[in-house]
Protein backbone atom coordinates (compact mmCIF):
# COMPACT_ATOMS: atom_id res chain seq x y z
CA UNK A 1 0.00 0.00 0.00
CA UNK A 2 2.83 2.40 0.87
CA UNK A 3 4.46 1.86 -2.54
CA UNK A 4 1.12 2.50 -4.24
CA UNK A 5 0.70 5.78 -2.38
CA UNK A 6 4.25 6.90 -3.20
CA UNK A 7 3.69 6.03 -6.87
CA UNK A 8 0.45 8.01 -6.88
CA UNK A 9 2.22 11.03 -5.39
CA UNK A 10 5.00 10.83 -8.00
CA UNK A 11 2.44 10.61 -10.80
CA UNK A 12 0.52 13.58 -9.38
CA UNK A 13 3.69 15.66 -9.13
CA UNK A 14 4.67 14.73 -12.69
CA UNK A 15 1.25 15.72 -13.98
CA UNK A 16 1.48 18.99 -12.08
CA UNK A 17 4.85 19.76 -13.69
CA UNK A 18 3.48 18.98 -17.16
CA UNK A 19 0.43 21.15 -16.51
CA UNK A 20 2.65 24.03 -15.36
CA UNK A 21 4.79 23.72 -18.48
CA UNK A 22 1.71 23.73 -20.74
CA UNK A 23 0.10 26.71 -19.00
CA UNK A 24 0.40 30.01 -20.95
CA UNK A 25 3.44 31.88 -19.67
CA UNK A 26 2.03 35.30 -18.80
CA UNK A 27 4.50 37.75 -17.28
CA UNK A 28 3.05 40.27 -14.84
CA UNK A 29 5.05 43.45 -14.31
CA UNK A 30 5.28 45.30 -11.01
CA UNK A 31 7.06 48.67 -11.30
CA UNK A 32 8.99 49.71 -8.20
CA UNK A 33 10.79 52.73 -9.70
CA UNK A 34 11.27 54.40 -13.07
CA UNK A 35 13.94 51.83 -13.94
CA UNK A 36 13.26 48.89 -11.60
CA UNK A 37 10.65 46.19 -12.16
CA UNK A 38 9.63 42.84 -10.71
CA UNK A 39 8.40 40.21 -13.18
CA UNK A 40 6.06 37.56 -11.82
CA UNK A 41 3.92 34.89 -13.47
CA UNK A 42 1.76 31.99 -12.40
CA UNK A 43 3.82 28.83 -12.61
CA UNK A 44 6.96 30.81 -13.34
CA UNK A 45 8.79 30.25 -10.08
CA UNK A 46 10.90 32.92 -8.40
CA UNK A 47 10.53 36.66 -8.80
CA UNK A 48 12.63 38.24 -11.55
CA UNK A 49 14.22 41.65 -11.05
CA UNK A 50 14.82 43.98 -14.02
CA UNK A 51 17.09 47.00 -13.49
CA UNK A 52 17.36 49.32 -16.50
CA UNK A 53 20.69 51.13 -16.56
CA UNK A 54 21.98 53.87 -18.85
CA UNK A 55 23.20 51.51 -21.54
CA UNK A 56 21.82 48.10 -20.64
CA UNK A 57 19.64 45.92 -18.45
CA UNK A 58 20.57 43.89 -15.37
CA UNK A 59 18.31 40.88 -14.77
CA UNK A 60 18.11 38.98 -11.48
CA UNK A 61 16.84 35.37 -11.75
CA UNK A 62 14.99 33.88 -14.72
CA UNK A 63 12.31 31.51 -13.45
CA UNK A 64 11.38 27.98 -14.54
CA UNK A 65 12.24 26.21 -17.82
CA UNK A 66 10.63 27.93 -20.79
CA UNK A 67 10.28 31.32 -19.14
CA UNK A 68 13.43 32.95 -20.55
CA UNK A 69 11.84 34.10 -23.80
CA UNK A 70 8.70 35.51 -22.14
CA UNK A 71 10.98 37.42 -19.76
CA UNK A 72 12.94 38.84 -22.69
CA UNK A 73 9.74 39.85 -24.45
CA UNK A 74 8.50 41.60 -21.31
CA UNK A 75 11.81 43.45 -20.98
CA UNK A 76 11.52 44.50 -24.64
CA UNK A 77 8.23 46.20 -23.81
CA UNK A 78 9.90 48.13 -20.97
CA UNK A 79 13.08 49.35 -22.67
CA UNK A 80 15.11 49.21 -25.87
CA UNK A 81 18.30 48.67 -23.90
CA UNK A 82 19.89 45.24 -24.33
CA UNK A 83 20.35 42.82 -21.46
CA UNK A 84 24.01 43.00 -20.50
CA UNK A 85 24.12 41.25 -17.11
CA UNK A 86 22.21 38.36 -15.54
CA UNK A 87 22.61 37.62 -11.84
CA UNK A 88 21.39 34.42 -10.20
CA UNK A 89 20.69 34.63 -6.47
CA UNK A 90 21.06 30.84 -6.12
CA UNK A 91 20.99 27.62 -8.11
CA UNK A 92 17.41 26.35 -8.05
CA UNK A 93 15.74 25.61 -11.35
CA UNK A 94 12.87 28.02 -10.75
CA UNK A 95 15.41 30.86 -10.58
CA UNK A 96 18.00 29.90 -13.23
CA UNK A 97 16.35 27.87 -15.99
CA UNK A 98 15.41 30.85 -18.13
CA UNK A 99 19.12 31.74 -18.44
CA UNK A 100 19.45 29.62 -21.56
CA UNK A 101 17.29 32.01 -23.62
CA UNK A 102 19.64 34.96 -23.10
CA UNK A 103 22.29 35.98 -25.62
CA UNK A 104 25.90 34.82 -25.49
CA UNK A 105 26.91 38.47 -25.03
CA UNK A 106 25.32 38.51 -21.57
CA UNK A 107 27.57 38.22 -18.52
CA UNK A 108 26.16 35.60 -16.15
CA UNK A 109 27.06 36.35 -12.51
CA UNK A 110 26.63 34.30 -9.33
CA UNK A 111 28.36 33.33 -6.13
CA UNK A 112 31.06 30.71 -6.65
CA UNK A 113 29.07 28.10 -4.71
CA UNK A 114 26.00 28.77 -6.83
CA UNK A 115 28.03 28.15 -9.96
CA UNK A 116 29.17 24.80 -8.55
CA UNK A 117 25.59 23.92 -7.59
CA UNK A 118 24.30 24.87 -11.04
CA UNK A 119 26.94 22.71 -12.71
CA UNK A 120 26.00 19.74 -10.52
CA UNK A 121 22.20 20.29 -10.46
CA UNK A 122 21.81 18.04 -7.41
CA UNK A 123 18.37 17.09 -6.10
CA UNK A 124 16.76 19.58 -3.74
CA UNK A 125 16.13 18.70 -0.10
CA UNK A 126 13.04 16.53 0.09
CA UNK A 127 13.30 15.39 -3.52
CA UNK A 128 14.65 12.13 -4.87
CA UNK A 129 15.18 13.18 -8.47
CA UNK A 130 17.46 15.89 -9.87
CA UNK A 131 15.86 19.01 -11.32
CA UNK A 132 15.64 19.51 -15.07
CA UNK A 133 19.16 20.40 -16.20
CA UNK A 134 18.48 22.93 -18.94
CA UNK A 135 22.21 23.55 -19.34
CA UNK A 136 22.85 20.00 -20.55
CA UNK A 137 21.32 20.92 -23.92
CA UNK A 138 23.17 24.24 -24.29
CA UNK A 139 26.76 23.07 -23.84
CA UNK A 140 26.81 25.06 -20.60
CA UNK A 141 25.40 28.29 -21.99
CA UNK A 142 23.63 30.12 -19.18
CA UNK A 143 25.98 28.94 -16.45
CA UNK A 144 27.84 31.70 -14.56
CA UNK A 145 30.72 33.26 -16.44
CA UNK A 146 31.73 35.48 -13.51
CA UNK A 147 31.70 34.61 -9.82
CA UNK A 148 32.41 36.30 -6.51
CA UNK A 149 33.17 35.19 -2.96
CA UNK A 150 32.14 37.89 -0.45
CA UNK A 151 31.47 41.13 -2.32
CA UNK A 152 31.26 42.39 -5.90
CA UNK A 153 30.20 45.73 -7.38
CA UNK A 154 29.05 46.11 -10.98
CA UNK A 155 28.67 49.46 -12.72
CA UNK A 156 28.92 52.82 -11.02
CA UNK A 157 26.88 55.80 -9.92
CA UNK A 158 23.15 55.41 -10.44
CA UNK A 159 23.80 52.18 -12.37
CA UNK A 160 25.73 50.44 -9.60
CA UNK A 161 24.73 46.98 -8.39
CA UNK A 162 26.31 45.52 -5.23
CA UNK A 163 26.45 41.79 -4.55
CA UNK A 164 26.99 40.42 -1.04
CA UNK A 165 27.48 36.98 0.46
CA UNK A 166 27.10 36.36 4.19
CA UNK A 167 27.10 32.58 4.47
CA UNK A 168 24.78 29.60 4.30
CA UNK A 169 21.03 30.15 4.38
CA UNK A 170 18.53 28.79 1.83
CA UNK A 171 21.49 27.24 -0.05
CA UNK A 172 25.24 27.49 0.30
CA UNK A 173 25.59 30.30 -2.23
CA UNK A 174 22.82 32.84 -1.67
CA UNK A 175 23.65 36.24 -3.17
CA UNK A 176 22.11 39.45 -1.88
CA UNK A 177 21.69 41.87 -4.82
CA UNK A 178 21.45 45.56 -3.98
CA UNK A 179 20.52 48.54 -6.17
CA UNK A 180 21.97 51.33 -3.98
CA UNK A 181 20.56 54.29 -5.92
CA UNK A 182 17.06 52.86 -5.45
CA UNK A 183 17.56 51.64 -1.86
CA UNK A 184 16.28 48.24 -2.94
CA UNK A 185 17.53 44.67 -2.41
CA UNK A 186 16.70 41.44 -4.26
CA UNK A 187 17.04 38.68 -1.64
CA UNK A 188 16.08 35.65 -3.70
CA UNK A 189 14.99 32.73 -1.54
CA UNK A 190 17.22 33.73 1.36
CA UNK A 191 14.04 35.71 2.12
CA UNK A 192 11.36 34.03 0.03
CA UNK A 193 8.51 35.60 2.00
CA UNK A 194 6.96 35.52 5.45
CA UNK A 195 6.72 31.77 5.77
CA UNK A 196 8.68 28.72 6.86
CA UNK A 197 11.89 28.75 4.79
CA UNK A 198 13.09 26.10 2.38
CA UNK A 199 16.38 24.73 3.73
CA UNK A 200 18.17 22.93 0.91
CA UNK A 201 20.85 21.00 2.77
CA UNK A 202 22.01 19.07 -0.31
CA UNK A 203 23.01 22.36 -1.92
CA UNK A 204 24.58 23.86 1.19
CA UNK A 205 21.53 25.30 2.98
CA UNK A 206 21.61 25.44 6.77
CA UNK A 207 18.95 25.74 9.45
CA UNK A 208 21.65 26.35 12.03
CA UNK A 209 23.46 29.12 10.14
CA UNK A 210 20.49 30.89 8.57
CA UNK A 211 19.58 33.12 11.55
CA UNK A 212 23.10 34.56 11.76
CA UNK A 213 23.35 34.89 7.98
CA UNK A 214 20.11 36.85 7.84
CA UNK A 215 21.09 39.01 10.80
CA UNK A 216 24.45 39.81 9.26
CA UNK A 217 22.78 40.83 6.01
CA UNK A 218 20.42 43.11 7.91
CA UNK A 219 23.16 44.62 10.06
CA UNK A 220 25.73 45.04 7.26
CA UNK A 221 23.96 46.19 4.10
CA UNK A 222 23.37 49.94 4.28
CA UNK A 223 20.55 52.16 3.10
CA UNK A 224 17.88 49.70 1.95
CA UNK A 225 14.17 50.34 2.31
CA UNK A 226 12.57 47.78 0.00
CA UNK A 227 13.24 44.05 -0.39
CA UNK A 228 12.23 42.01 -3.44
CA UNK A 229 11.51 38.60 -1.95
CA UNK A 230 12.02 35.30 -3.72
CA UNK A 231 8.37 34.32 -4.08
CA UNK A 232 6.17 36.89 -2.35
CA UNK A 233 5.42 40.60 -2.42
CA UNK A 234 7.94 43.25 -1.41
CA UNK A 235 9.11 43.44 2.19
CA UNK A 236 10.61 46.16 4.35
CA UNK A 237 14.02 46.32 5.97
CA UNK A 238 12.38 45.77 9.36
CA UNK A 239 10.81 42.60 7.93
CA UNK A 240 14.28 41.17 7.33
CA UNK A 241 15.22 41.76 10.96
CA UNK A 242 12.02 40.00 12.00
CA UNK A 243 12.70 37.16 9.54
CA UNK A 244 16.09 36.61 11.19
CA UNK A 245 14.38 36.44 14.60
CA UNK A 246 11.75 34.03 13.28
CA UNK A 247 14.44 31.63 12.08
CA UNK A 248 16.40 32.03 15.31
CA UNK A 249 13.31 31.16 17.34
CA UNK A 250 12.64 28.14 15.11
CA UNK A 251 16.18 26.87 15.65
CA UNK A 252 15.89 27.37 19.43
CA UNK A 253 12.58 25.51 19.41
CA UNK A 254 14.21 22.50 17.75
CA UNK A 255 17.17 22.60 20.13
CA UNK A 256 14.85 22.73 23.14
CA UNK A 257 12.75 19.86 21.82
CA UNK A 258 15.73 17.61 21.22
CA UNK A 259 17.20 18.43 24.63
CA UNK A 260 13.90 17.22 26.11
CA UNK A 261 14.22 13.95 24.21
CA UNK A 262 11.43 14.63 21.73
CA UNK A 263 11.44 13.11 18.24
CA UNK A 264 11.36 15.10 15.01
CA UNK A 265 7.69 14.21 14.52
CA UNK A 266 6.80 15.20 18.08
CA UNK A 267 8.49 18.57 17.65
CA UNK A 268 6.87 19.16 14.28
CA UNK A 269 3.37 18.19 15.40
CA UNK A 270 3.43 20.61 18.34
CA UNK A 271 4.77 23.68 16.52
CA UNK A 272 2.72 26.56 15.21
CA UNK A 273 3.75 30.03 14.06
CA UNK A 274 4.27 32.09 17.24
CA UNK A 275 1.68 34.83 17.78
CA UNK A 276 4.43 37.47 17.77
CA UNK A 277 4.84 36.85 14.02
CA UNK A 278 1.50 38.02 12.59
CA UNK A 279 0.95 37.90 8.86
CA UNK A 280 3.08 34.79 8.29
CA UNK A 281 1.69 32.16 5.93
CA UNK A 282 0.14 29.07 7.56
CA UNK A 283 2.91 26.47 7.79
CA UNK A 284 3.03 23.47 5.51
CA UNK A 285 3.42 20.48 7.89
CA UNK A 286 5.76 18.67 5.48
CA UNK A 287 7.99 21.75 5.22
CA UNK A 288 8.08 22.17 8.98
CA UNK A 289 9.07 18.54 9.53
CA UNK A 290 11.68 18.69 6.76
CA UNK A 291 13.30 21.79 8.24
CA UNK A 292 13.37 20.27 11.70
CA UNK A 293 15.05 17.18 10.27
CA UNK A 294 17.64 19.35 8.49
CA UNK A 295 18.44 21.12 11.75
CA UNK A 296 18.63 17.88 13.73
CA UNK A 297 20.94 16.36 11.15
CA UNK A 298 23.23 19.39 11.42
CA UNK A 299 23.24 19.44 15.21
CA UNK A 300 23.65 15.70 15.74
CA UNK A 301 25.27 14.49 12.54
Amino acid sequence: MKRTIVFAVVVALSLAVVAAQDRPKVVDVDQLADNLFVLRGEGGGGNTGVFVTTDGVVVVDTKNPGWGQPILEAIGRLTRNPVTTLINTHSHGDHVSGNVAFATTVEFVAHEMTKANMEAMRPYTGRTEPPVNVFADTNGHGLPTRTFTDRLSLGSGADQVDLYYFGRAHTGGDAWVVFPALRTLHAGDAFLGKRVPFLDAENGGSGVAIPDTLQQAHDTIPNVDTIITGHSTQASWADLNEWAAFNRDFLAMVQTGRAAGRSVDEIANSWTVPAKYPGYDPPNPASVRRNIQVIVDELEG
